[in-house]
């Protein structure tokens, strides 16, 4: 009786190994790097095919995603997003640690092919804080339009990095989308 069960356990046990090499082998995951970054679980190689996921490449390069249930069809808009920030009429990209200072973003979008129902930016610190700069629903329906938003007064606390990130939603009930973003450096003097 132990010889029979001992004999069936063998056996499935072989059965089951046999089936997962084969399945790793069929398909094997596949490393995707974006702009020196590498994505999480993004890519399996299968039948001569590279399968990604769309929506964390789609995140990588800062475009919107669209799923229509109906269809079953993918689309992804990548939109050009280009962020100017001014202090008084100057532009500008770096700053000396401490200072605080009052300043605009205007934004020129195009090559826009979907709608959107609302826009944001945002500063984000070196340490990853965020701070709401503007938030706006629109009704955008054209493929190109310049943002602007009111002014800031935001002090360089910390030397490093911070970051201008703008944010479009397709819908109002979307999540908020990264399409673009630009640095500011704060430096020591």
């Amino acid at each position: 009786m132990k010889f029979r069960k001992l004999l069936i356990l063998l056996l499935v046990m072989s059965l089951w190994g046999g089936t997962m090499m084969f399945a790793d082998s069929a398909s094997q995951k596949v490393r995707v790097i974006v702009n020196g970054s590498e994505l999480d679980d993004a890519g399996l190689f299968a039948d001569g095919k590279t399968y990604l996921s769309v929506r964390q490449v789609a995140n990588s390069l800062q475009a919107l995603v669209f799923w229509d249930e109906a269809a079953k069809k993918v689309t992804v808009f990548k939109p050009n997003v280009h962020m100017f920030l001014f202090q008084d009429t100057t532009i500008f990209g770096n700053v000396v640690k401490g200072n605080r200072i009052s300043f605009k973003v205007f934004a020129q979008v195009d090559n826009l092919m979907t709608d959107i129902a609302a826009v944001k930016i945002s500063i984000f610190d070196p340490n990853g804080e965020e701070k709401l700069i503007q938030a706006k629903n629109v009704s955008i329906d054209k493929d190109n339009f310049w943002y602007r938003t009111d002014d800031i007064n935001y002090s360089f606390d910390t030397a490093g990095k911070y970051t201008i990130r703008f944010f479009m939603k397709v819908t109002a009930s979307d999540d908020w989308k990264l399409v673009s973003e630009k640095t500011i450096s704060a430096k020591t003097q």
